[in-house]
């Protein structure tokens, strides 16, 4: 449960209060960096962890130098700071009831060094955004946690996080070069410079002298040293790295060694130099199932010595799981699951005959195996990914099946491969005694780590009190077979009751003294890596009150994060989430105000500045859309007279265009009387806002349709009536491409009159839509004669609207093919059409439709064809523009491609492109360049085959 009070808090012999913290905070790093209101607070009270804390102030740093400055404020009112980037830990070493200091919104620089064999790289920079960058150099980070996509370098690095194929010898503690550090007094070290050992002697000469001791006498210790190198011989992310100390000399490379895994205890981390990995692209897969554990245990020395990149075990429950998938493989799915478990092997290669060699290598390994079933290496990619949906695909599938009101607790241990089977058949046994009946197993058998997964009512009472049993029983069973009791997701909070117990009262007291050493003050984190409390881990454990479908699924693990448009705006759809269960939390406490203080902020925060575009479903290991949620909270708060209007306008759509876009127009003609008017209707109400980059109206019914006997059905957009185009358009280019390909085009009786139903959709007003279906269905059902031939929609969008109107419809509509122009035009006309003299750059900008719809590949090969160079952003996300969010709430826009909008800031192309005319104006409006959709370009450079000049057609 997370605190709301907002008393003054002791802390030492500091008092503070809201407003005295809030001032020094704000004098560290200004006004706009420090946010105080329950939504923020509460916002960032949770993370992917199974704690909640609510920090008494949300602080974003942009510097090193804003960093020095909060480590000063905290000491001054003696409120600890802690940081958090990503939140994906599963710890809990990112939420505090202190300072949190975001370092998610900057830090986000990414510098490829030596043609990739090294990187430099801010804390704020996923795993995926850097590996993007060194693909071009066929590199890759080492680390290959399975949350890539959201958890960031700098938490990578602070946890020790490691994944399916570095093991110990390819994670951030082995490929570490040097780090950028800001100490808690201030102190900035660049531990890569070649003097930087006798700057940390000069400037810090307590730490230096005491890192020094610490060296000399663990490496005097035999005990120490045995301890020590048995526990770091495996994946250990329990307590300090004390193998620092054995590993280097200098007390420098200690200190940076010692950061590496210690959770934001001891120093930030603001720059990371990282040594990377070459990508083996070409794999060998296959899926072992064997009758029982045992046998697949005794499997794995001669299946480890075979040179594998992974080797995944599934316990019997996990392959149950597996198993109703409906994508499963045919040969699984026919499996009588009884106490069978598999290994997942995957052997890599650089080039596909080096990947063949390693499979033939195991081949006759694999013939002598006691294997149920096939024995064979695949390099079909398909039917890879099939396998590793499998596996990665455990946790969503349990966590989205979890009861409502329950926790999904992932937990990680490692112990020597030789003990892995008595270890997992002891959780087997605990998994019973406890009532744990669904818990599954899987992991990294080939470094003897493995994770197990369970569901909790984690609330005070009963179910809080058995997962207390559990660990103690758990902790029992991995430390009598020599394990540690985290190999991959830190101490955390979870456990640091039992650092002491695995290292040994010396070793821990050692600890203590690199605690006392670096963060004399105690600024950081308190309570994370140490603390004797032994009931510290059932502490602060959150709660789950039901709220609605999409919230009691989430499962807060942040992988939404990075892909939506709003995440340094106001919300992400994590936070949207929280929120709502925070909320839910004070109506039942009957916090009157808290309800009404929350609600209000969540207004704009977190539903006017919502995009709905889906994207976060695209990321979101149980596919939750929190655009459907939000849709639904505009529509509770939607009044009569705005819905009756909307429906008003589902039934006059041509009318209402044509006002519109003639507006647009007069707007673009007279912009000394349209800006202020704009600006007074927005004093009144929700209503659009005109600048001077949008364009006038335009024309919806492009010239060369035929009334008769057409070969497809075209539905142009209608934000084509509303926003002209700079050029011909989309609608009026496809026309020409089909009539140079001799495709007959269409278009349904009534056209002006139709819409997707996209904009009743987004707004949540179902009788709108309801009716605007009611009128395109037939219509298109008799365009097409009943389904023959395809509707094609020249906007992605749309395109998807169209999708979902005919699937929510009645079933005598769902013969109707929906086809985006994009695709149709990459499958049927660029076969039959040939470009001379390409471009030399294109910037293409895909829609987050185009993502959701499949078509970004066929796009791409349009965008191929019309030039030698196509540059999509690494930052590339969903504009934000979002039907009329982009004038409703342009900051929404200017802050979703505002990353992008950098990196273009130096690139020099012949043509902007996209697919869907709103994202045009969107990204027009970030970059100062005009973009246009890919259509548009490629008809003005393509003509068909044998034929001189596609514009004569």
């Amino acid at each position: 449960m997370c605190q709301s009070a907002r008393e003054p808090t002791t802390t030492g012999e500091h008092v503070h209060t809201e407003a005295a913290l809030t001032g020094a905070l704000t004098a560290a790093v200004g006004p706009g960096a420090v946010r105080a209101r329950a939504i923020d607070r509460m916002g960032m009270a949770h993370d992917a962890s199974h704690f909640a804390r609510t920090p008494k102030a949300v602080v974003t740093a942009a510097s090193a130098a804003d960093v020095a400055r909060l480590f000063t404020a905290a000491a001054a009112t003696g409120v600890p700071l802690t940081f958090r980037s990503g939140g994906t830990s599963l710890s809990g070493q990112a939420v505090t009831d202190g300072i949190l200091v975001d370092t998610r919104r900057h830090f986000r620089d990414i510098e490829i060094l030596d043609d990739g064999a090294r990187v430099r790289v801010g804390p704020g920079a996923t795993v995926r955004a850097v590996n993007t960058r060194l693909a071009r150099h066929s590199r890759m980070l080492g680390p290959d946690p399975a949350s890539e996509v959201a958890c960031t370098l700098g938490g990578v690095v602070a946890n020790n996080s490691s994944g399916m194929a570095c093991g110990t010898v390819a994670n951030s503690y082995a490929l570490l070069d040097s780090l950028e550090l800001v100490l808690p007094s201030g102190t900035v070290l660049d531990t890569g410079r070649p003097d930087a050992d006798d700057e940390l002697r000069a400037r810090e000469p307590d730490l230096w002298a005491g890192l020094g001791r610490l060296r000399d006498r663990l490496r005097g210790d035999a005990d120490a040293r045995r301890t020590i190198e048995t526990l770091f011989s495996l994946k250990n992310t329990m307590g300090y790295g004390l193998n620092s100390f054995l590993d280097h000399d200098r007390p420098v490379d200690v200190l940076t060694h010692l950061i590496v895994g210690s959770e934001g205890t001891l120093a930030f981390i603001s720059s990371i130099t990282m040594r990377t990995v070459p990508v083996l692209a070409h794999t060998r897969t296959g899926l072992l199932v064997f009758e029982n554990l045992a046998d697949a245990n005794r499997a794995l020395p001669d299946l480890v010595a075979s040179g594998p990149a992974t080797i995944e075990l599934l316990d019997a429950t996990s392959l149950r799981v597996g198993q109703s998938d409906a994508d499963a493989d045919p040969r699984l799915r026919a499996l009588t699951v009884d106490q069978h478990a598999a290994l997942l092997v995957e052997y890599r290669g650089h080039t596909a005959s080096e990947a063949d060699e390693r499979g033939a290598a195991a081949a006759p390994l694999l013939a002598r195996l006691p294997l149920h079933g096939p024995r064979e290496l695949s390099g079909d990619p398909v039917a890879k990914a099939g396998l590793w949906k499998l596996r990665k695909g455990l946790y969503a599938k349990i966590a989205g099946a979890r009861p409502s009101g329950t926790a999904a607790l992932l937990e990680d241990i490692a112990v020597p491969v030789p003990d892995l089977l008595p270890t997992c058949e002891g959780l087997i046994g605990l998994f019973g005694k406890h009532g744990y009946d669904h818990a599954v197993i899987f992991g990294h058998a080939k470094d003897g780590n493995v994770h197990f997964m369970l569901t909790e009512e984690l609330g005070a009472g009963s179910g809080r009190d058995r997962f207390g049993r559990f660990t103690d029983d758990m902790v029992d069973l991995v430390l009598a077979h020599g394990g540690t009791l985290k190999a991959e997701h830190g101490t955390g909070r979870m456990m640091t009751p039992f650092v002491r117990r695995q290292y040994g009262d010396d070793l821990y007291e050692v600890m203590i003294e690199i605690k006392r050493l670096c963060d004399p003050r105690g600024l950081l984190s308190p309570g994370v890596v140490l603390d004797d409390d032994p009931t510290a881990h059932l502490r602060d454990l959150k709660s789950a009150p039901s709220v609605e479908e999409e919230v009691d699924r989430c499962v807060e693990c942040g992988f939404c994060e990075p892909v939506c448009p709003s995440r340094d705006l106001t919300t992400t759809p994590r936070q949207r989430i929280v929120l709502r269960r925070e909320l839910e939390r004070a109506r039942a406490a009957g916090d009157a105000a808290l309800v009404a203080a929350l609600e209000e902020d969540y207004a704009y925060d977190g539903v006017d500045t919502c995009a709905v575009d889906g994207m976060c479903s695209t990321a979101c290991p149980v596919t939750i859309n929190t655009g459907d949620l939000v849709r639904r909270l505009r529509a509770e708060r939607t009044g009569k007279a705005t819905g009756r209007g909307w429906a008003f306008a589902a039934k006059h759509w041509g009318a209402t265009t044509r006002t519109l876009g003639a507006a647009l127009s007069v707007a673009k003609a007279v912009p000394a009387a349209a800006g202020p008017v704009s600006a007074a209707m927005r004093r009144v109400g929700e209503a659009p806002l005109w600048t001077r980059d949008l364009p006038g109206g335009g024309k919806r019914t492009p010239a060369g349709l035929i009334a008769g006997d057409a070969d497809l059905v075209l539905f142009p957009s209608c934000t084509g009536a509303m926003f002209g185009p700079t050029g011909e358009g989309a609608a009026a280019a496809f026309v020409r491409l089909c009539r140079g390909a001799g495709l007959r085009v269409g278009a349904p009786s009534d056209l002006p009159k139709l819409c997707c139903g996209t904009p009743w959709k987004s707004k949540g007003l179902p009788d709108g839509a309801a009716a605007m279906a009611a009128a395109v269905l037939p219509a298109l059902w008799t365009a097409t004669r009943g389904g023959t031939i395809p509707v094609v929609s020249d906007a992605s969008s749309c395109t998807e609207g169209l999708a979902i109107m005919i699937a929510g419809g009645p079933e005598q509509y769902r013969g109707i093919e929906v086809v985006d122009v994009v695709a149709f035009t990459a499958d049927r006309l660029l076969p039959r059409l040939t470009v001379a003299e390409p471009l030399l750059r294109m910037v293409l900008h895909p829609t987050c439709s185009a993502t959701q719809l499949g078509i970004v590949d066929p796009l791409r090969r349009i965008a191929e064809t019309v030039a030698a160079e196509v540059v999509v952003p690494d930052s590339w996300n969903c504009c934000g523009f979002a039907g009329d969010r982009g004038l409703l709430h342009p900051e929404l826009t200017a802050a979703a491609t505002a990353p992008q909008a950098r990196e273009l800031a130096d690139v020099d192309a012949d043509a902007y492109a996209s697919c869907n005319r709103t994202c045009e104006l969107g990204m027009s409006r970030a970059t100062g360049h005009d973009y246009v959709h890919v259509l548009e370009v490629l008809a003005e450079r393509a003509r068909p085959v044998g034929v001189p000049d596609l514009s004569g057609a």
